[in-house]
């Protein structure tokens, strides 16, 4: 509502327009006139009065014609509309309020009666006004928590599609800046990181399902947490064999180094496992294996399914030292020695020769403290 209130009279006697506008001007209100129904309705329709004071009886169109189509009208604003009657006549007042009119005036106009319906109408289009600002409010909120629940529901999709790969607080920090380009194909220097029981097929073959079942998820409820506590990315997950990749798909100055720290957190992980296994006769071993170079990464799969990989010799070199190790051995290759001496103590294999790879490598086991 405006400030002052703007009150349009209409009326097709000049000296009750002149009087009315005398008297609400005085009172502060900012007045507007019309000299007929059809100037009224117009006005209406132009100026979006705060109040009408309306006559009823005008020529062209009359006070209850004029009513009734401003209240038929949806876009117009909800205006008071205060009907004045040049006498007390029950059907006109009756005609009026049925009409659509909100208040009525007798004439002549008593001046303490005409400021008590002004401010009383002028109160109800205030509160009217409010509740509709309020609701205006509301429905935007509304209309923003829904995009927001929105945009939430497909930050957790998201979230959940990276964390079945990475790190929850890597996939968070991608999430987070909405670039997920970082996941597209491309070729990095890494360190990868292979992981499997020792036994475990054998295991499997003679033991109930119910049994492997259970000694897997001890197996990966135990594994899962160390790679993310390092902040490894999950790049292979089949059965008992793991594979965990390091500088990828976010830089880590420090693969090499944390990808044995977290080998040598898994073997002592791993080890309070066997001793249970091994109560309940259950022999098996558990190796690492770990190398580093270049590889090929990105997504594979389709629309419902999504994983993330790296292809390239220095998978099958992590993979093979993995085939190789004995229960409790973590072996690595050359590159990653060099760059943990004196970091961990390492015990020197010496060259052998993997499968899939046409000359010897130099292999090194990192010995328990």
């Amino acid at each position: 509502m405006r400030d002052p209130p703007l009150v349009l009279v209409v009326d097709d006697v000049p000296d009750n327009v002149d009087i009315l506008q005398m008297r609400l001007e005085a009172q502060g209100y900012e007045v507007a006139t019309a000299a007929d129904g059809e100037a009224g309705l117009a006005a209406i329709r132009e100026k979006l009065p705060d109040l009408v004071l309306l006559d009823i009886q005008m020529p062209k169109m009359d006070g209850i014609e004029v009513v009734k189509a401003v209240k038929a009208d949806e876009t117009l604003p909800f205006t008071p509309v205060i009907m004045v009657t040049a006498r007390a006549d029950a059907k006109d007042v009756v005609a009026g309020i049925e009409a659509g009119g909100d208040d009525y005036l007798t004439k002549p106009v008593d001046q303490a009666a005409l400021m008590a319906r002004v401010r009383a109408m002028l109160r109800i289009k205030s509160l009217h006004d409010t509740v509709q600002a309020q609701s205006a409010e509301l429905a935007s909120f509304n209309t923003q928590l829904e995009e927001r629940v929105e945009a939430q529901i497909k930050q957790i999709d998201r979230m959940g599609n990276l964390k079945r790969f990475l790190a929850p607080q890597l996939a968070e920090l991608i999430v987070a800046q909405g670039d997920e380009s970082i996941l597209q194909t491309h070729r990095r220097d890494i360190v990868v990181v292979f992981c499997d029981m020792r036994g475990f097929t054998a295991f499997a073959e003679t033991a109930e399902p119910e049994e492997v079942l259970e000694l897997m998820d001890e197996y990966h409820s135990t594994l899962g947490p160390i790679v993310s506590e390092f902040e490894g990315t999950v790049g292979h997950f089949s059965g008992d064999g793991i594979m965990v990749l390091f500088n990828d798909p976010l830089p880590c100055p420090d693969a090499a180094p944390r990808s044995v720290k977290m080998g040598k957190a898994m073997r002592e992980a791993v080890s309070v496992l066997q001793a249970g296994w091994r109560r309940r006769g259950r022999e098996i071993g558990f190796g690492i294996g770990i190398a580093q170079g270049y590889a090929t990464l990105g997504q594979v799969g389709f629309a419902e399914r999504v994983d993330y990989t790296a292809i390239g010799t220095v998978c099958n070199l992590a993979a093979r030292l993995c085939g190789e190790a004995k229960d409790g051995q973590i072996l690595v290759s050359k590159r990653i020695a060099t760059a943990v001496d004196g970091e961990a103590r390492l015990e020197e294999i010496g060259d052998i020769a993997l499968k899939g790879l046409n000359q010897a490598v130099a292999v090194y086991n990192v010995a328990a403290e």
